[in-house]
């Protein structure tokens, strides 16, 4: 399954790219719930992020940084889960920071996921979308937002 939710802010994309860091991680983080980041070493390919929830649910979640890259059209870098919690079997979620023009740019979070079955996949959907959709109102007050 795949969701995609794209984000346009202010700021060259490489400039936003480089804010990709443990200080944007932490503004990220999901108001419901109680979790912890235990580990995260960065956003280049090797680096490892390592979260802890504590609430609603115990569980652990891996990934590491398994590709980055810069162009002149986008900044961008994948993480894989490699220790992912019940039922998730897959993730991959591609970071993409878009130019737009030389001030903006457009994030992209697209997000790859699959549950141990077909119909746990459909039904985590609605989940997985609102714990990332917030991001946008976070990137939007993070780097600024573009006057219509």
């Amino acid at each position: 399954m795949n969701i995609k939710i794209e984000t346009i802010v202010k700021g060259n994309y490489k400039l936003v790219m480089e804010r990709f860091d443990r200080k944007l991680f932490e503004a990220l983080k999901p108001k419901q719930g109680e979790m912890e980041i235990v580990e995260f070493t960065g956003s280049k390919k090797g680096d490892r992020v390592h979260i802890r929830f504590t609430s609603p649910i115990k569980a652990e979640w891996i990934s590491i940084i398994t590709e980055d890259a810069i162009n002149e059209q986008e900044a961008y870098f994948v993480d894989e889960g490699i220790q992912l919690p019940y039922p998730l079997k897959f993730w991959r979620h591609r970071h993409i920071v878009k130019k737009l023009t030389e001030d903006t740019c457009c994030i992209i979070d697209d997000i790859t996921y699959k549950a141990n079955n077909r119909i746990m996949t459909a039904l985590m959907y609605p989940a997985i979308y609102m714990g990332f959709a917030p991001r946008k109102k976070i990137y939007k007050a993070y780097f600024g937002t573009v006057e219509a």
